[in-house]
């Protein structure tokens, strides 16, 4: 297939790396037509995927008309509060039949939007599928097995991007639940950086297995709330990419959350990460108000909220979670 990939972060480059392993003619467009050309010369992402060199066979484009001229498929990589910018720059070249997969994690602030429906928001009618799973771009890069889960509304679009992407090293199973897997790859890194904050006080294992336990049960109770089917939550976009996330060393999100735990401030680490971007941080703020919005009960989320943006104290956030009223553990 043509495929194009819009964004030349970490995750979409590796996917890139897949798409070409797998025999398709892949074309990747970045924000920043200078770094474009950069990567033209060194064949290497070395702000995004330092030490892995690109596919000779991937084709680097500046210009997003001519990175879309041809394309049977659309993969959004961009960062999930940068996407409405993407997509504002893909509307014009867009056709409502091309399949668009998007792999950003994270629910859009002030507008409280998913990544699907902004995409409708800003394209009106699309094909659309999202990606996600237990999945880092530093370990889908060397083709370490990794499995992950792809959902559409649309069956033939789910298969069609099984298609494009699976292979030895990345199995890819099928859902129609975009919702449940939406709110799993965005939720995930709010309790990321909860964990860190775990880590970082030097708690232990016993909080840790605790926060991912629960974490996954105020994930579905608002994931319930909106559509979505419990069931989703305990699969690869739920407890998967949970898993994942809260305990590696890859996860930006659960190093903001580290350093945060050791006393530092919210704006000393994001300013040391440059252009690297920790979802979770935008996302705390938007799971926290849409929690609010609808009336559902998310005691995590609303103490990662208040420790990042009302300069909580994180001893006195564990102290309130482990301090509430006790209830049935299924209630």
């Amino acid at each position: 297939m043509n495929i194009t990939v819009l964004s030349d972060g970490g995750w979409g480059t590796s996917l890139a790396n897949v798409l070409c392993d797998n025999g398709n003619k892949v074309t990747m467009w970045g924000p920043f037509p200078d770094y474009i050309e950069e990567m033209k010369e060194t064949r290497e992402n070395s702000r995004f995927l330092k030490g892995y060199p690109l596919p000779e066979s991937l084709i680097l484009e500046g210009d997003i008309e001519k990175a879309l001229e041809n394309t049977e498929l659309i993969l959004l990589a961009s960062p999930s509060q940068f996407l409405r910018s993407t997509l504002d720059q893909l509307k014009p070249f867009y056709d409502k039949n091309t399949p668009i997969v998007n792999v950003a994690k994270g629910i859009e602030n002030d507008t409280l939007l998913r990544m699907s429906e902004l995409c409708s928001n800003v394209l009106g009618e699309c094909n659309f599928a999202v990606l996600s799973g237990p999945s880092h771009a530093e370990e889908v890069v060397k083709k370490v097995p990794t499995l992950v889960v792809v959902a559409s509304k649309n069956e033939t679009t789910a298969e069609t991007v099984k298609k494009a992407f699976m292979n030895d090293y990345l199995r890819i199973y099928t859902s129609d639940d975009v919702i449940s897997v939406e709110l799993g790859g965005a939720l995930k890194n709010v309790m990321a950086v909860a964990a860190g904050i775990i880590d970082g006080m030097q708690l232990g294992d016993n909080p840790k297995a605790a926060l991912i336990t629960r974490g996954i049960a105020e994930m579905a109770r608002l994931g319930v709330a909106l559509g979505g089917d419990n069931k989703t939550f305990s699969g690869l976009s739920g407890i998967g990419d949970m898993i994942v996330t809260c305990a590696s060393g890859h996860s930006r999100n659960r190093f903001v959350g580290e350093e945060l735990g050791k006393g530092r401030s919210l704006e000393d680490i994001t300013s040391e990460m440059g252009m690297v971007v920790a979802e979770g941080v935008k996302t705390s703020k938007s799971a926290y108000e849409l929690a609010k919005k609808i009336n559902i009960e998310v005691p995590i989320i609303n103490e990662v909220y208040e420790v990042l943006y009302n300069g909580k104290n994180s001893k006195t956030a564990v102290y309130d979670l482990m301090t509430r009223k006790s209830k049935g553990e299924f209630e």
